[in-house]
């Protein structure tokens, strides 16, 4: 059997870091972890092949090769999906599709053979027996949750790890928080199911002998979700595991009340973690009421975050706005909390309803629901209709952005976080991959951009307050390049071009505007 994996390409959005991948010579930020667990969990007698198109084409050839495809993909590459479908139906092969996207809108994917959805270590086994059957039925769901302790470690030799700026491993699965628009609990369950200490090292001597050098992105969506586990078996085996090896760099994300935490908040830096991104959402105690984000409540956030840079991990965020009970000063207080906390890396969104959400759910019932999510919150886009108008909402959000991404506010920012952070890392040695993506700076930004002025008096502060950041200055530059990209590109979109305007009745038009 000869067996296709294709993951989808992403559109160009405020996590692509597409316009600063060009300057450090990366083609993807990260590898598909999802499919490559799936090519593991495959008969090992089965030849498998892996196109990432975000990495290159899908090839006739390629096509003309396979047996079955395999696809998978979030929401946010639901129109590149539908292009691989179709290419792939018309070669004549056997489609089979699972992962987020199609786990939430399977019914809408009509050309697709089959479906594995949930996660694939419960159902993608019956599917293979029922295959070997001649049996296989279209569709595979489970409302059970895998034993992570019995996932295989990915099969990293289908890809080229060069490539991808970091690579990608998964400790655990599940959130206990609930939070109204997120859909991690309706995917995964609210008892975080985490891997072993001794599997995490198996996977990362795995990733270190395929060629990932430098950085791994921890792909959870609450690290710290199972707290007891990690203190005690996943961090201790991270620390030993930097000393005996050439030492590696993660991120990951984790829930605020990390920051409560001490002893974890110190865990993570030993065991290499330098960041981490947290859902602040809003500084506004009442919509975190609102979308049931408690264990943002009754907390100083911004004093938060600076306990954790000062811990050695620099901060990044998600902030929404377009809650209900958003008024109309909530764009100039997100940016000033944003300024003040020194967060470089602000996602800020529209609010969107997930499929599987009480959000969603809600919206639904209150005939505020306008078809599905876009899958990228920072497009402009939202899938519900404002409480206080789309263009009020639309305006608020163009200006939020224009000026959080401004080079004076960005830079500014900058040297707030550089003030506060404390890495508590070994000191970076600048290679020649490092060398000559500032150089590639000092052109793009420091000769031809718009922030040129910005940029030389950052790099001039830190050499002269904070010289052992300068490797930090460089590469917050770079990223700030690409946010500032996004959000002009955001910014020139109008809502007519949300494109589930079609879905939205007469009625509905009115009450947002």
């Amino acid at each position: 059997m000869k067996v296709l994996l294709v993951y989808p390409e992403f559109p160009n959005t405020f996590w692509s870091h597409d316009f600063a991948l060009k300057m450090v010579r990366k083609r993807a930020v990260s590898p598909p972890l999802g499919l490559l667990t799936v090519a593991a969990l495959l008969p090992a007698d089965w030849e498998k092949r892996l196109v990432d198109l975000n990495i290159g084409p899908l090839t006739k050839e390629a096509l003309a090769w396979a047996d079955y495809v395999f696809v998978s993909g979030m929401s946010v590459q639901r129109d590149a999906a539908k292009e691989i479908i179709a290419r792939a139906k018309k070669a004549g092969k056997i489609v089979v599709a699972g992962g987020p996207l199609f786990t939430a809108e399977y019914a809408t994917f009509d050309q697709v053979d089959h479906f594995v959805l949930n996660e694939g270590e419960l159902t993608l086994p019956p599917f293979l027996a029922d295959l070997a059957n001649g049996c296989a039925k279209r569709t595979y769901r489970t409302r059970a949750f895998a034993d992570l302790t019995k996932s295989p470690t990915p099969l990293w030799n289908l890809v080229d790890l060069k490539a991808y700026h970091s690579g990608a491993i998964q400790y655990s699965r599940g959130c206990p928080f609930d939070c109204e628009f997120c859909n991690v609990t309706a995917l995964f369950g609210r008892a975080p199911r985490v891997k072993t200490g001794a599997q995490i090292i198996g996977e990362l001597n795995a990733l270190q002998a395929s060629g990932c050098a430098d950085r791994v992105f921890f792909v959870d969506d609450n690290l710290i979700g199972n707290k007891p586990a990690a203190k005690k078996d996943l961090l201790p085996a991270l620390a030993k595991w930097q000393t005996e090896h050439h030492p590696m760099r993660f991120n990951t994300q984790a829930s605020m009340n990390l920051a409560d935490d001490e002893a974890m908040t110190s865990a993570l830096v030993k065991g290499g973690f330098d960041a981490v991104f947290v859902g602040i959402e809003t500084p506004d105690a009442a919509d975190l009421a609102e979308c049931g984000k408690t264990q943002n409540l009754k907390r100083d956030l911004l004093e938060d975050v600076k306990r954790l840079q000062r811990a050695g991990l620099e901060v990044q965020a998600g902030f929404i706005v377009g809650f209900d009970n958003d008024k109309q000063d909530i764009f100039q207080r997100q940016i000033d909390f944003i300024q003040r906390s020194g967060i470089l890396t602000a996602m800020v969104g529209l609010l969107h309803a997930p499929p599987g959400t009480r959000l969603a759910e809600r919206m639904r019932k209150e005939g505020r629901y306008i078809g599905p999510s876009s899958g990228d919150n920072t497009d402009g886009s939202t899938n519900i209709v404002p409480r206080m108008g789309i263009k009020k909402l639309r305006a608020g959000y163009d200006d939020l952005i224009e000026e959080i991404y401004s080079p004076a506010a960005f830079y500014k920012r900058a040297k707030t976080f550089l003030k506060e952070f404390a890495p508590q890392r070994r000191a970076q040695k600048i290679d020649p991959r490092h060398l000559a993506a500032m150089l590639h700076s000092f052109v793009r930004l420091g000769i031809f951009g718009k922030e040129r002025f910005h940029y030389w008096g950052l790099l001039a502060w830190t050499l002269t307050h904070r010289p052992k950041l300068i490797p930090d200055a460089f590469r917050m530059a770079i990223c700030g390049y690409h946010y500032r990209r996004i959000s002009e590109i955001t910014r020139q979109r109008t809502p007519v071009e949300n494109p589930f305007a079609e879905f939205m009745a007469p009625a509905r038009q009115n009450a947002m505007s």
